[in-house]
C-alpha cells in the first residue's frame, strides 16, 4: 500500500472525532425520538427511520476508514507490511463472518452493517495491535543495549 494513498496523519483525529459523535448519538436514540415503534411502517426511502441509520452510518463508517487509511507520523517499510498484514486479515475475517451471517440469518440490514464495520474495525484493532507490540519490542531491545 503505498502512503500516497493513504490520508494524511491528522484525519485520523478527525474519523476519532466522527465516530465519537456517532456514539453517543446511538446511546439517545430513543430520546431524540428515532426509536418509536408505534409509528406506521412507511416504505417512503427518505421517512426518519431510515435518515437516522443513513447519517449515523455514515458517520460511523467514514470515521472509521479515516482512521484506518490515515498515514502514520513515520511510514516505513515496516509500516507497510504491518498494514497489509492487518487488511489482509480483516478482509478474511470479514468474509468468515459474512458467509456464517447468511446462512444462519435473514436480517439483511443487520449483515450489511456488519460487512460495512467488521473488515475497518478489525483492521484497525490488528494494525494498532501489531504496532503496540512492535514498539514495545523497540523499546524492551533498547533497555538491554543500555545495559
Amino acid at each position: 500500500m503505498k502512503s500516497r494513498f493513504l490520508f494524511p496523519h491528522w484525519f485520523r483525529y478527525l474519523g476519532l472525532a466522527l465516530f465519537l459523535i456517532h456514539v453517543p448519538v446511538m446511546l439517545f436514540k430513543k430520546e431524540l425520538g428515532f426509536n418509536t415503534p408505534d409509528e406506521p411502517a412507511s416504505d417512503d426511502l427518505f421517512n426518519s427511520h431510515h435518515l437516522f441509520f443513513l447519517l449515523t452510518t455514515l458517520l460511523m463508517s467514514i470515521g472509521l476508514f479515516f482512521i484506518a487509511f490515515a498515514k502514520e507520523r513515520i511510514e516505513d517499510e515496516q509500516i507497510f507490511q504491518l498494514r497489509q498484514d492487518s487488511l489482509q486479515w480483516a478482509i478474511y475475517v470479514n468474509y468468515i463472518l459474512l458467509v456464517v451471517s447468511l446462512i444462519l440469518s435473514k436480517d439483511t440490514e443487520h449483515i450489511l452493517f456488519l460487512n460495512l464495520l467488521v473488515p475497518l474495525v478489525f483492521f484497525i484493532v490488528r494494525f494498532r495491535w501489531k504496532i503496540f507490540q512492535n514498539n514495545r519490542l523497540i523499546h524492551k531491545e533498547e533497555g538491554r543495549h543500555e545495559k
